[in-house]
């Protein structure tokens, strides 16, 4: 009998041991878990609840996370909290997240936590949709493609998104330009100057957009060979942005692609003057005068251009046809 016994001890003792290893891993996996508790509400900046909000929950001492969502009313509730420090956060898509350090009792009742999210500037809310980001960025690379029905396409989708971000009609205005859809085009580099004056009181005040917008308009009236209109336009682009060599350049750029030489070399060489030491506009002024028989002209803006930028793979060509100008002088 006694052997039997301790041998029932022995297997007795051998289960509370198995138990027990088993018990410990799941303990310690445990041990910041708990019956805590944190409510509280969601409102947006005045006071209206949010529903559909993201409570993450996230231990301070530990890796456990644990989430909610706020309800119609904005209220939530999340369970299971540890005692302990634990960071709250609340998050929705379009709003700047706000978050608060509590330390969390399990007897107790915790007190209710007030968030109230700010919402996002329309820009602020774009850099923080990554989807949408990309979605920008196709319609671009489709005008780059002049694939300007799908651009059209893609950036009308965008603006269901974000309507208020006007400066997506420039990109509009672009693809119904490059379309020969003039009066279409029109419209949106217009409602972009609209919208800036609106939302900024001046066009200087968001020089980048008004920029864009009277060369698109510039442009449109140059190909409807209303030159005086057109020079208006362009004339006050770069009021807005006097200093801009890139803008002189993009105007003169304009005017060389349509074949108005005389206006071209005006604005490369502003932007010359603005810019001395930038090779891309003694190159255009050398092709211009170039087209104008001004072979001692065209010779000193290639020769500019070789010195400033020796290394750009333009440099080649360009000495052909220095070499060729130079033949044809002797």
């Amino acid at each position: 009998m006694s052997h039997r016994w301790n041998n029932k001890i022995l297997n007795l003792g051998l289960s509370i041991l198995l138990i027990i290893v088993w018990i410990v891993p799941i303990t310690f996996a445990q041990e910041h878990m708990g019956k805590g508790r944190v409510n509280g509400i969601v409102v947006d900046d005045k006071g209206q609840p949010l529903e559909g909000a993201l409570i993450l929950c996230e231990s301070l001492r530990h890796k456990t996370k644990l989430e909610g969502h706020s309800d119609k009313k904005g209220n939530f509730a999340v369970l299971g909290l540890g005692t302990g420090p634990w960071k709250i956060t609340a998050s929705k898509q379009g709003y700047a997240s706000s978050s608060v350090d509590m330390n969390i009792r399990q007897l107790r009742r915790n007190p209710p936590v007030t968030f109230t999210l700010q919402k996002m500037k329309e820009s602020q809310a774009l850099m923080s949709d990554e989807e949408s980001y990309q979605l920008f960025d196709q319609g671009n690379l489709l005008i780059k493609e002049e694939k300007y029905d799908e651009a059209l396409a893609v950036f009308e989708e965008f603006l269901i998104k974000y309507p208020e971000i006007y400066q997506v009609h420039l990109n509009i205005g672009t693809c119904y330009l490059k379309k020969g859809e003039m009066t279409k085009a029109e419209e949106s580099f217009k409602l972009v100057l609209d919208k800036t004056l609106e939302n900024h009181g001046d066009y200087k005040n968001d020089p980048p957009a008004s920029l864009r917008a009277f060369t698109g308009l510039g442009e449109i009236y140059l190909r409807k060979e209303d030159f005086e209109t057109s020079q208006k336009y362009f004339a006050q682009a770069l009021e807005i942005s006097p200093e801009d060599e890139v803008a002189a350049y993009n105007v003169g750029e304009v005017f060389f692609s349509n074949l108005r030489i005389d206006e071209a070399i005006r604005y490369f060489e502003l932007a010359v003057q603005i810019k001395k030491d930038w090779p891309k506009p003694y190159l255009k002024l050398g092709y211009a005068y170039l087209n104008k028989g001004d072979y001692n002209k065209a010779l000193e803006y290639f020769n500019k251009f070789v010195e400033i930028d020796p290394e750009s793979p333009q440099v080649p060509t360009v000495k052909n046809i220095i070499a060729t100008i130079e033949k044809m002088k002797k």
